[in-house]
């Protein structure tokens, strides 16, 4: 099984993380050797409780797209002084996408502005794959969100006549 767990950690761009009992998030990620590295905080994605969390759910994705594994991973959080956060923060700072100036500046201001950087160690003893991975879809209905903001329909100077 733990073939299937590096592979999955080596190739993950993105992994649906939860805390406790609540949603999961798609998060943005970094494989760091056998764990993840993950950034929340101020100005980076929203992931609540994920900071203050000794434990989370996390579920990758295969090369299909879909859910391959589920596993239970040890939250650590990096101190922006230690030499994790010296390693690791530039890294995740490179691949960071439409990231304003550079990866330097991008790292101060992680360190600056309070953010997380975590790293979740999957425990192996949790892992679940496939065929004990769960049937149904998995699908949840759309949070509700303050971005959803409903628009009037476009103003119309002269009557459209479709084709």
């Amino acid at each position: 099984m733990t073939g299937v767990l590096d592979e999955a950690i080596k190739k993950a761009a993105i992994a649906w993380i939860s805390v406790a009992d609540g949603p999961a998030y798609a998060l943005w990620c970094m494989p760091v050797e056998t764990s993840l590295a993950v950034v929340t905080g101020p100005g980076e994605q929203y992931a609540p409780g994920l900071a203050e969390a000794d434990r989370a759910t996390v579920r990758l994705r295969g090369d299909h797209g879909g859910l391959i594994l589920t596993t239970e991973a040890v939250v650590h959080r990096l101190d922006p002084t230690g030499e994790e956060w010296a390693e690791i923060a530039p890294q995740l700072a490179g691949k960071r996408l439409n990231a304003s100036g550079s990866a330097e500046e991008l790292v101060a201001r992680w360190a600056g502005s309070g953010c997380a950087l975590l790293r979740l160690t999957p425990a192996e003893e949790t892992l679940v794959a496939a065929p004990g991975l769960p049937g149904e879809s998995g699908a949840a209905t759309p949070r509700e969100t303050p971005a959803r903001v409903e628009t009037r329909r476009p103003f119309r100077l002269h009557k459209v006549v479709r084709r």
